[in-house]
């Protein structure tokens, strides 16, 4: 997180420094230009209530928190291509079809996993299921802890979206070309989410619970016409109505939250109206 808001201070600081200098902006054309690009994220999520819904049970847990997953960084977690999709990815395809539009679908690759140990306020019921936690609750506390639940979107919350964004070339120097951009963007999830409830069976297949809608900005830092380096921030709002909790079609649950992540990509771009 440090290393990303440090290059996103450290670019745009260089750009409003370059920007007040008599630099000509960048002519060349970018209609044409077809990019692919992969990196990393840090995501955060506001509070979710969670509904869970099944056969002797029907219940809302109020204000659940939950983080992301870290993976620790190592050039094997990190850089090699069997372990790419370990840690919390981005992967995007772009195109450009307008001078300054692009539109492009992309993969975000985030994890989301409810905090062990914290205390939320539960209402509905648990009956029939011989366990300690039958009961009538209304507005009353319980601890998230095994043998209750386990709630985990970690392979992973799987965002696949589709980005409408808008680029403004600021200047360049030399074979660096300096760039800012803003989008939004809309898509599905396709999770893999591992929860056990009641020390069920887990249903930890994909599947298609909802969807997600977006808004993003981004400096973009252009070497050589091909190779570049982007940092984003990112954020929006997730709903998710028919989580799988377990192997019965009875058994589900139902969330949502905002989300805001943190990105730094890298990237390469080729622009096929200059090999006409």
């Amino acid at each position: 997180m440090k290393l990303i808001l440090s290059i996103c201070i450290f670019l745009l600081s260089m750009q409003v420094s370059l920007a007040q200098t008599d630099i000509p902006k960048a002519k060349k054309s970018n209609k044409g230009t077809a990019y692919i690009y992969w990196g990393w994220n840090r995501g955060y999520y506001s509070d979710s209530d969670i509904r869970f819904r099944g056969d002797g049970y029907d219940f809302t847990l109020d204000n659940v928190v939950a983080k992301d997953r870290q993976t620790e960084f190592s050039f094997d977690n990190y850089l090699n291509p069997a372990n790419m999709t370990s840690p919390q990815t981005n992967l995007r395809v772009g195109y450009y079809f307008k001078e300054d539009w692009e539109i492009s679908i992309g993969l975000d690759h985030m994890k989301y996993v409810v905090q062990q140990g914290q205390t939320v306020k539960i209402s509905g019921d648990i009956n029939g299921l011989s366990n300690t936690y039958d009961g009538t609750y209304n507005n009353d506390d319980i601890v998230i802890q095994p043998g209750f639940l386990k709630y985990e979107h970690t392979d992973g919350l799987n965002y696949i979206n589709v980005e409408l964004r808008r680029n403004h070339k600021l200047y360049t120097r030399g074979k660096v070309e300096f760039n800012i951009m803003g989008g939004v963007g809309i898509g599905i999830l396709f999770p893999r989410t591992d929860i056990t409830l009641f020390d069920n069976e887990k249903h930890n297949n994909f599947h298609l619970p909802g969807y997600g809608t977006n808004l993003v900005v981004g400096i973009n830092t252009i070497f050589y016409d091909h190779f570049f380096i982007q940092t984003e921030a990112k954020g929006g709002y997730i709903n998710m109505t028919d989580i799988r909790t377990t192997y019965s079609t009875q058994d589900n649950a139902s969330q949502s939250f905002f989300f805001s992540q943190f990105n730094i990509v890298f990237g390469y771009r080729y622009n096929f109206n200059k090999s006409k």
